[in-house]
């Protein structure tokens, strides 16, 4: 038996995309499940995965769970996590479209 049969609370289903803004910044960003129960907050746009590292990247499955991917084909798109964006954490030193999605973020805060 779940946690939602035992509690009788009711559980968001991982179809529920829920379009939000970051309490912290402000961007636009939409949440998902992830495989582990757990939820992320994931950037609009898709990116080719060659500008992403590995293990920042994200693809969301047709029931709407957020899949974080390893390796991928370089052709592939992914998602990026708004948490390895938002401007309230230090700037992403790995990846320059991850830096400009952070600078894009912090100036919409600004």
């Amino acid at each position: 038996m779940n946690h939602a049969a035992r509690s009788g609370t009711s559980v968001a289903d991982a179809w529920y995309s829920g379009s939000t803004s970051c309490d912290a910044c402000g961007a636009h960003a939409e949440w998902h499940r992830t495989v582990r129960g757990r939820w992320t907050m994931i950037e609009p746009g898709d990116w080719p995965v060659g500008s992403v590292p590995v293990g920042k990247r994200w693809r969301i499955a047709g029931d709407g769970t957020a899949v974080n991917l390893g390796s991928a084909s370089p052709s592939d798109k992914c998602r990026i996590s708004h948490f390895d964006v938002c401007p309230s954490r230090p700037a992403p030193a790995d990846s320059p479209v991850m830096l400009a999605l952070w600078r894009k973020n912090a100036q919409r805060g600004g």
